[in-house]
């Protein structure tokens, strides 16, 4: 069964960076589309970002386009999400997860998620 780890999180101060990883574990990522999802306190599950398993393509919520960037390596199993020029309001705990799907879609079930790791922004 596909497993998902998430590392790379961590406090920085508004306008820094950080990269997100997301390692698959007991299964191979290619036949999967990878979204990256993030939580804040009180607030519902946002969709920030996927990268599709049929050709790579991406796509990212509005409120993360031009600051965010997801990559995939098949060959490492791994899905990063590049952070950059951060907010506060990008504060949350950060998931990925796995479809089947071969497109990235809002209405694609994703089957496998990993426990998520912690992103803060403040100075």
């Amino acid at each position: 069964q596909l497993q998902l780890v998430e590392s790379g999180g961590g406090l920085v101060q508004p306008g820094g960076s950080l990269r997100l990883s997301c390692v698959a574990a007991g299964g191979t990522l290619d036949y999967y589309s990878i979204a990256w999802f993030r939580q804040a306190p009180g607030k519902e599950r946002e969709e920030v970002s996927c990268v599709s398993s049929s050709d790579s393509s991406s796509k990212y919520s509005d409120s993360v386009k031009g600051r965010f960037t997801i990559s995939r390596d098949n060959a490492k199993k791994t899905v990063y999400l590049q952070l950059s020029r951060m907010k506060p309001e990008d504060t949350g705990v950060y998931y990925c997860a796995a479809t089947g799907a071969v497109w990235c879609s809002p209405y694609a079930p994703y089957d496998y998620w990993g426990q998520g790791t912690q992103v803060t922004v403040s100075s």
